[in-house]
């Protein structure tokens, strides 16, 4: 399928079910963010508690990737979207009975399972089975669901809960399940995949992990997971207590702090959507160096100087959805981590090291929440801003990638 030189019917349904996976997939772990005030006052949990659990369902999504990035190598891309999917709803919908904090945790432990899964997976999916001049287009597209999972968050969780309440809001979240149904029906499995299975579906998931850090593969591995965890850092200490910084201690009422929300989700579709254009015409390096830099630029301005910026009209709009816009190098992931490491080991490289990467930032809300103890919030957030420009001089310590046959890679 990537040989062809026009897209078919089998390429748009491969990426339309992939990218809506990873819209539920989004939908699903931030949502918890929007639920945390109901959450406090249901359940008598503190923040440092809430803080905990949010740690533990980031650090789920690691242990998550690196297991069905493995089994995504073992028995096939179109089976193991299915599970990542299944098995995140079905941890979200357990949130629903949550009658303790330890009862909540596990569930959002099963949650982040599954999110940490499907990225991996949908991401090579499309590129193992789109065109070598569309890879980093789609492969960004892709990215794109997060924003609108997002935005799907903060409406459901800042309209829709405070009406049918936080245990109604999980319940309801099930509905991504049925996509399994037309993945099983619809799609093909990749052909990628198919050719080379004979060369791997023997081995046991441990053979692929020892391949993956053997003298061959290590060098890439490492500087790949390292750019990852500075991309994860500057999301994480941006997002994980936004809403709460909004509201709090910028004053933005429920409504206004939704409505910055959605614009900086706004500012990262267009980041998503745009940044496979840019890595194409420029190449991967470049385009991650000019995205990260506008977002670690625009997340000082929201945070340190916020009440400098506010005193100009609309100008923090503009700054919160700079700040999206930046974030879409993450849509160079995929494409970029696709292009390193060859079939055989290519879903386990891609799980582990993206996953492994957001598995860490399970210290990131505490270390946020204990920086503002001592502070505010905006110097906690304001972090991210250093881990953005870290990614922007580390991927120069990548080859450049762009034009790269995935097929030669066997």
């Amino acid at each position: 399928m990537n040989e062809q030189t026009k897209l078919n019917k089998d390429h748009y349904r491969i990426f339309a079910l992939s990218w809506a996976g990873w819209v539920f997939d989004f939908y699903d772990l931030v949502l918890f963010t929007f639920l945390i005030s109901q959450l406090q006052s249901s359940l008598h949990f503190s923040a440092e508690m809430l803080s905990l659990c949010l740690g533990i369902s980031l650090f789920a999504t690691g242990f998550g990737g690196i297991v069905f990035g493995a089994l995504g190598d073992k028995y096939g891309r179109k089976r193991v979207l299915q599970w990542t999917i299944i098995v995140y709803s079905i941890g979200t919908l357990l949130c629903a009975f949550s009658w303790s904090f330890y009862s909540l945790v596990i569930f959002r432990f099963i949650t982040g399972l599954g999110v940490g899964g499907e990225w991996a997976t949908g991401q090579i999916y499309i590129n193992e089975t789109f065109p070598d001049d569309l890879r980093a287009k789609f492969g960004a597209f892709m990215q794109s669901g997060a924003p609108i999972g997002v935005i799907l968050a903060s409406i459901v969780g800042g309209v829709v809960t405070p009406i049918i309440g936080w245990r109604m809001t999980f319940l309801i979240s099930i509905v991504p399940a049925l996509m399994v149904i037309f993945i099983r029906r619809y799609l093909k499995e990749s052909d990628v995949w198919l050719q080379n299975k004979d060369q791997y579906v023997n081995k046991n998931i441990l053979q692929e992990f020892k391949e993956l850090v053997s003298e061959e593969h290590r060098k890439i591995f490492l500087i790949s997971l390292i750019l990852c965890i500075f991309g994860m850092s500057a999301y994480w200490f941006t997002y994980s207590w936004l809403p709460t910084y909004l509201e709090q201690e910028r004053g933005l009422a429920l409504i206004g702090t939704t409505i910055g929300i959605i614009i900086i989700q706004c500012g990262d579709f267009v980041g998503y959507t745009s940044f496979g254009f840019v890595a194409e015409k420029l190449g991967r390096r470049p385009a991650f160096t000019i995205y990260s830099f506008i977002m670690g630029i625009s997340i000082s301005m929201i945070t340190l100087c916020w009440n400098q910026i506010n005193a100009i009209h609309d100008l923090i709009f503009v700054f919160m959805f700079l700040t999206g816009f930046g974030t879409g190098f993450f849509g160079g992931f995929g494409a970029l981590f696709s292009e390193l490491f060859p079939t055989k080991i290519r879903n386990t490289a891609v799980g582990t090291v993206f996953n492994l990467a957001r598995g860490v930032q399970f210290v990131t809300p505490v270390i946020i929440t204990l920086v503002a103890s001592y502070f505010d919030l905006s110097y906690g957030i304001a972090i991210a801003a250093i881990f953005a420009i870290l990614v922007g001089i580390w991927i120069w310590m990548f080859p450049e990638t762009k034009g790269t046959s995935i097929n030669e890679l066997d």
